[in-house]
C-alpha cells in the first residue's frame, strides 16, 4: 500500500532505466495507476506510492525527491509548501537551504530520498522511531534502496544470496534486526538514521538521538495535563482518513487510543478485538470493558486453529525477511476484520510500554540490579563461594532460588535479558550444524544488544532498557509485525503513542515516575486513572499472544503443516536434526507453550524460504 525505491549508477538507455525501476516497484507492490509516482533518467530512477499516507515525488533543477509518510515541519513556510504543492517539494526546499541537516527539521513518520545529480550524491533516511524502513546496497559503484529487501534484490545488479549470519540472528531475535538483512550485501537503516551515498561510497549516521532525563522533580499535575494535551495532538496528527478504527486488546495502550478516538470523534468510534478459545490467552472480556466504558462500536473475532493454518503461508509470503512473531496471525485477522467493515486506517497502541515503562522486565531487572548494592566483599567472599561451592545446595528450595538469583544478577545488562533465550539455554553446537556455525559469529546478537544498550547517554538502567526496546522490540519486531499485517489486510496503520512529542515527553520523565519501585507505568496509569476503566489499570499484560503451541498438540492440520515444514528445514543444513527431534519431544511432553515458540520460529523460517526461493 505504501513504499519507495530508487537507484543511481551506470549510464543506461532511458527505456532500460524505466524497466529497472518498474521491476523494483513490481517486486514490492501490486498497486498500479494513480498512486504510483515514478521519475527516471539515463542513470537513475525513483518511485513512491501510497493509498492513505501522502506519497510524492518532486523534481527541480538537479534534485529529485521522493517522500512517503505523515510529515510535518516546525517551519511554517515548509508546512504551507507541503500542503499547497507536496511534501516532496518541501523537502527539496529544505535540502536546498541546509543540505542533509534538513532531516533535523523534518518530523512525523516517513521515508525520504534526495538525489542530487549535480554532485552524484543520494541521501536516504527514515523517521526517528523506525516506523518506516529503508534497505540499501552499494554494488560496483551503484546505490540501490527500497522500503523492503524485495525491492533492492530486484535490481539487476544485485544477487539474491541468503546471509547465514542473518539466519542465526533471526533464530536469536525471532526477526532479522537492523542493520543486517536476510541478504548478503543488503543493509537496513536504524531509527533516526540516514545513508549518504557520495563518491561511490556509503556512510551512515544519526540525525537524531532521544535524550533521557535520569532525575528530576515530579511536577505531577503539570505533567498530567501535558500528557492529556499531547494525546489529543497525536490523535489529530494520526487520523488522516475518515474511515478510521482502532485495535483494542483491552490493555492500557489500546484502551487509551480507543478512548481518545472515541472522545474526539463526532460519530461512534469503531474498535476491533481478537479473542482465542484457549485458557490463559483470551482478553476479550477486557476489550469489552473498554468498549463499554467509552461507548465504541465493538467488532470482535475469535481466531481458530484453522485460521492459523490458512494464514501461515500468507504471512510467509508477505514479509520480505523471515519473521517469527506469532502474534502476526491475530494482528492480520484483526486488520482483515476492520477492512471488511470498510475501515481504511487503523490506530494501534504500540509503543506505550517501551516509552512509559510497562514491560515486566523493567521491574524484574531492578530486582537483579539491587544485588550490586550488597558490599563487594560480602558478595565475592561469602555469598558466591557458598552458593556455587557448597555441594547439594540445590536440594534446599530457598537456597536453590537464591543461587539462581545470584547467577542471573552476576550477568551484566543487557546480556541478562537473554538468559532464557533458546540459543543461550542450549549450546549452539547442539542446535546448529558444524558447517553452518563455521559461517557465523555466534556472539553477534549479544554485540548488537550491547551496542544499542550503550548508545544512549543515560546512566539509568531503566532508561537504557527503554532505549534498547525502542530498537529491538519496536522497530525490529512489533512495528514490522503490525505494518506488514495491516498492509496485507489492505488497511493503513498509525501509532499515536509514538508521536515524537509524546516520546520526548516520556523520555524526560524521571525513571522513578516510569517504574516506581516495582510498579510499572506508574505515571501513565496515575495520570489517566480518571480516564481509563479501573479493570484496565489493574490487569496483567498479555497482548495478542497466539496459543500455537497448545493448538498444535490437538489440531491435526496445524500439526501436519508444522511437521512438514520442520522436515524440509532438516535438509537445508542449518539445524541439527537431533535438535529438531528433541524440540518436538519436549513440546509433546507437556511444555507446549514454551517449546511451541521455537517450533513456530523454525517453521516460519522454512515457510519463508519456500515462498521466497527463486
Amino acid at each position: 500500500m505504501k513504499g519507495m525505491c530508487g537507484w543511481i549508477g551506470g549510464e543506461r538507455d532511458p527505456l532500460l532505466a524505466k524497466q529497472i525501476t518498474d521491476a523494483m516497484v513490481h517486486a514490492m507492490t501490486d498497486e498500479k495507476g494513480d498512486t504510483m509516482l515514478p521519475r527516471y533518467s539515463r542513470c537513475e530512477g525513483i518511485a513512491a506510492w501510497s493509498k492513505i499516507d501522502q506519497a510524492s515525488c518532486h523534481e527541480v533543477g538537479s534534485l529529485k525527491v521522493a517522500v512517503v509518510g505523515n510529515v510535518y515541519w516546525e517551519n511554517a513556510e515548509l508546512n504551507e509548501l507541503a500542503q499547497k504543492e507536496s511534501p516532496a517539494a518541501a523537502v527539496a526546499k529544505a535540502y536546498s537551504r541546509s543540505g542533509r541537516a534538513f532531516l533535523e527539521d523534518m518530523h512525523g513518520t516517513f521515508c525520504v530520498a534526495v538525489f542530487n545529480s549535480q554532485d552524484g550524491t543520494v541521501i536516504a533516511a527514515i523517521d526517528r522511531l523506525g516506523i518506516y524502513s529503508i534497505c540499501y546496497a552499494a554494488p560496483c559503484g551503484h546505490f540501490i534502496f527500497a522500503t523492503s529487501t524485495d525491492g533492492v534484490v530486484a535490481h539487476p545488479d544485485m544477487e539474491r544470496v541468503i546471509d547465514p549470519q542473518s539466519i542465526f540472528n533471526y533464530l536469536f531475535f525471532h526477526a532479522v534486526p537492523a542493520p543486517g538483512s536476510i541478504y548478503k550485501n543488503v543493509r537496513k537503516l536504524l531509527p533516526g538514521q540516514y545513508a549518504l551515498y557520495q563518491n561511490g561510497k556509503v556512510e551512515t549516521n544519526f540525525y537524531w538521538h532521544l535524550k533521557y532525563a535520569d532525575s528530576g522533580q515530579s511536577h505531577f499535575i503539570q505533567r498530567q495535563e501535558t500528557l492529556k494535551k499531547l494525546l489529543q495532538t497525536a490523535l489529530r496528527r494520526s487520523v488522516t482518513d475518515e474511515q478510521v478504527g482502532a485495535f483494542l486488546s483491552g490493555g492500557t495502550d489500546s484502551s487509551t487510543i480507543a478512548g481518545v478516538l472515541a472522545q474526539s470523534s463526532t460519530k461512534t468510534a469503531h474498535t476491533f478485538s481478537i479473542g482465542f478459545a484457549a485458557e490463559g490467552y483470551d482478553e476479550m472480556e477486557f476489550a469489552r470493558i473498554t468498549s463499554k466504558h467509552f461507548g465504541t462500536h465493538a467488532h470482535e473475532y475469535y481466531v481458530t486453529a484453522q485460521d492459523v493454518v490458512e494464514t501461515i503461508p500468507l504471512i510467509a509470503r508477505a514479509y520480505d525477511e523471515p519473521f517469527g512473531n506469532a502474534s502476526a496471525v491475530p494482528t492480520y485477522c484483526c486488520a482483515k476484520l476492520a477492512k471488511e467493515q470498510g475501515i481504511r486506517l487503523m490506530l494501534a497502541g504500540d509503543g506505550g510500554d517501551e516509552i512509559f515503562g510497562g514491560n515486566a522486565r523493567y521491574a524484574k531487572q531492578k530486582i537483579f540490579e539491587a544485588y550490586s548494592l550488597i558490599p563487594a566483599m560480602l558478595r565475592h567472599s561469602i555469598l558466591e563461594p557458598a552458593m556455587f561451592g557448597v555441594p547439594c545446595i540445590e536440594r534446599i528450595p530457598l537456597l536453590r532460588k537464591l543461587k539462581s538469583y545470584i547467577a542471573q544478577a552476576r550477568v551484566p545488562l543487557p546480556g541478562r535479558l537473554e538468559t532464557y533465550n533458546f540459543l543461550h539455554r542450549t549450546s549452539p553446537n547442539e542446535i546448529f550444524t558444524a558447517d553452518f556455525l563455521a559461517q557465523v559469529n555466534n556472539q553477534e546478537p549479544d554485540e548488537l544488544l550491547q551496542t544499542e544498550y550503550g548508545r544512549t547517554d543515560s546512566t539509568s538502567s531503566t532508561n537504557r532498557l527503554l532505549n534498547l526496546d525502542l530498537k529491538f522490540t519496536l522497530a525490529d519486531n512489533d512495528l514490522r509485525k503490525v505494518n506488514r499485517m495491516c498492509e496485507l489486510a489492505g488497511v493503513a496503520v498509525h501509532y499515536p503513542l509514538l508521536d515524537e512529542d509524546i516520546v520526548e515527553f516520556a523520555a524526560q520523565l524521571p525513571p522513578s515516575l516510569k517504574v516506581k519501585g516495582l510498579k510499572l507505568r506508574y505515571f501513565f496509569k496515575e495520570a489517566l486513572k480518571d480516564f481509563l476503566p479501573q479493570e484496565t489499570l489493574t490487569k496483567s499484560k498479555q497482548g495478542f499472544g497466539l496459543p500455537f503451541g497448545v493448538w498444535m498438540q490437538t489440531y491435526l492440520p496445524l500439526q501436519e503443516l508444522t511437521y512438514d515444514s520442520l522436515k524440509s528445514l532438516r535438509g537445508r543444513g542449518y539445524i541439527r536434526p537431533e535438535y529438531i527431534d528433541t524440540l518436538i519431544e519436549q513440546h509433546r511432553s507437556g511444555h507446549a507453550a514454551y517449546y511451541g515458540v521455537m517450533i513456530w520460529v523454525l517453521m516460519m523460517l522454512e515457510q519463508w524460504l519456500q515462498h521466497h526461493e527463486k
